[in-house]
């Protein structure tokens, strides 16, 4: 490349599918490896050149002066670094110049593409380099933590460790909690509705309102109870019960949650209204407040 470069070729020629010389060397970037080689494999030193060769590629363009902002399909190549989970091209890209908060045909910049696959390292990487971390998705108005949120709510698995402190480093960089997206919900809305406990114990440690309601009159409350899943997860319902106030499980409209209409729960649908009823003990409540005090030290 470097003798091509020399004699003068033009890296900003487009291939059929318009992408550039940059371009390619994104879409060409070897994976990263997932699992450990045995030891002595002479696979992982061949890897290893391999990631070096790339950057080095990329390095040499970034130095010739190409146009690290230029799209192919209305994505930049760091979105496409973003895509192909290439750090290290993040990096090269970043230090640069490239657009760091460049939108693509989809209305997200590359911080909303990784926080919402839950990549911490990119995500870092890229709040680092003066990511905006409360830019709303153009259609959605989705935040990285929105997307991050329900990436991490919607896991099925065990959440690992990296998931947690991808989240915690957008909140820790600034990333607003309590932020609606165009459909009225927050972070802490969509998690309560998925019913991720530690997801909802690590928004409420950075100040996320427990009792802010949806554009729909919805309180965190209702939208964990509308669905059917999480009506049995009682560790989760207890707790919601006793951070929410005013205690109540209907919307502004007056609607229960779409569950409590089932006849399979029509027996937690009555000990929720009778618990509705009674007055709330001042202990209850000082309990409440001393928690959210706690879990944001």
């Amino acid at each position: 490349m470097r003798c091509l470069l020399s004699a003068g070729a033009d890296p900003e020629l487009r291939d059929k599918l318009g992408r550039t010389t940059l371009h390619l060397v994104i879409t060409s970037w070897p994976s990263i490896l997932t699992v450990r080689p045995k030891p002595h494999s002479k696979f992982l030193p061949a890897a290893i050149a391999v990631h070096r060769k790339a950057e080095a590629c990329l390095q040499l363009l970034c130095e010739h002066g190409v146009n690290i902002n230029s799209e192919v399909e209305r994505e930049t190549a760091l979105h496409l670094s973003v895509c192909y989970g290439a750090l290290s091209a993040v990096h090269i890209l970043a230090n640069y110049g490239a657009n760091i908060n460049a939108v693509n045909g989809n209305g997200m910049t590359p911080l909303h593409m990784a926080a919402g696959i839950l990549c911490k390292d990119i995500t870092a990487t890229l709040i680092r380099h003066g990511a905006d971390v409360n830019r709303g998705v153009t259609h959605t108005g989705n935040t990285p933590l929105h997307l991050a949120a329900v990436a991490m709510a919607m896991k099925t698995s065990k959440t690992l460790e990296d998931n947690i402190s991808c989240i915690s480093g957008l909140l820790e960089h600034g990333a607003e909690p309590n932020a609606e997206n165009k459909a009225g919900f927050t972070p802490l809305q969509e998690a309560c509705s998925m019913g991720n406990k530690e997801l909802i114990d690590l928004l409420l440690r950075y100040g996320a309102n427990i009792n802010k309601l949806s554009q729909a009159g919805e309180n965190c409350l209702f939208l964990f109870l509308n669905h059917r899943p999480n009506v049995r997860n009682s560790s989760l319902l207890v707790k919601l019960l006793s951070l929410t106030s005013p205690l109540t499980v209907y919307n502004s409209d007056g609607d229960l949650p779409s569950t409590l209409t089932l006849p399979c729960f029509f027996k937690q649908r009555d000990q929720l209204l009778k618990l509705m009823q009674q007055p709330r003990r001042l202990q209850d409540i000082c309990k409440s407040v001393i928690y959210l005090k706690h879990v944001r030290r």
